[in-house]
């Protein structure tokens, strides 16, 4: 039996991610570790994506162009290895046909009797539809339960963002309740539905689910 304490023994149970490949409707959806190298697509993507992401993403300080540069992403780079150095979080970036399209994180890890993170996503407008953002949602959800070892990962998402709630839904995640004024996104603090899915829920995995349902099939 899977024992919960047993992941304390490592510096970083799942780290670095490699999932997939996983095939849906756009093409091969992979996770693999972010990389130093990534910082002119990530740029360039995140750049020409500002209108489509920006809504949606909690409020940070100085100017998307500033914060979003190709020189940006070497201190975001070594920041995220840094905590995942740590066990902190899980880092990967997700790609569509070997193609850069987008990141996944599962972060805010805590070990202990907790054993739990919280997962995040985002993908550019090109890559919309066909599956891509579900794909990747079902590899860092059986890859935080599985070789992550945490016993739950929580997701939150605003109630009006129907279409990242269609992704969690087909990745098995179930409501909790609703956050209050939860974080600061786009001008005002904004309420956000708690999602969330166990080890016990789990069952063959997020991947297996969107297999059996037609949505995916393994490569």
């Amino acid at each position: 039996m899977w024992n919960a304490f047993a992941a304390d023994t490592a510096a970083h149970p799942g780290w670095p991610i490699e999932a997939g490949p996983l095939r849906v409707r756009a093409g091969v959806v992979t996770l693999r570790p972010v990389r130093r190298r990534d910082a002119r697509e990530w740029a360039a993507l995140r750049l020409s994506e500002r209108d489509h992401l920006e809504p949606w993403e909690p409020t940070v300080d100085g100017r998307w162009r500033e914060n979003n540069s190709a020189r940006a992403w070497a201190s975001i780079h070594s920041q995220l290895k840094r905590y995942a150095r740590a066990g902190a979080t899980l880092p990967a970036a997700i790609e569509l046909d070997g193609r850069f399209c987008g990141q996944l994180t599962v972060g805010g890890i805590v070990r202990g009797a907790l054993h739990s993170g919280w997962i995040g996503y985002w993908v550019g407008r090109p890559f919309i539809g066909g599956g891509v953002a579900t794909a990747a949602l079902a590899l860092g959800v059986d890859h935080a339960l599985g070789p992550g070892a945490l016993h739950r990962i929580d997701a939150t998402v605003r109630p009006e963002n129907a279409a990242s709630r269609l992704v969690l839904d087909r990745c098995g995640f179930r409501e909790e309740g609703l956050l209050q004024r939860y974080l600061h996104v786009d001008g005002a603090w904004r309420d956000h539905l708690l999602l969330a899915r166990t080890r016990e829920e789990h069952g063959r995995g997020a991947v297996a689910g969107l297999v059996t349902s037609g949505l995916a099939q393994r490569v």
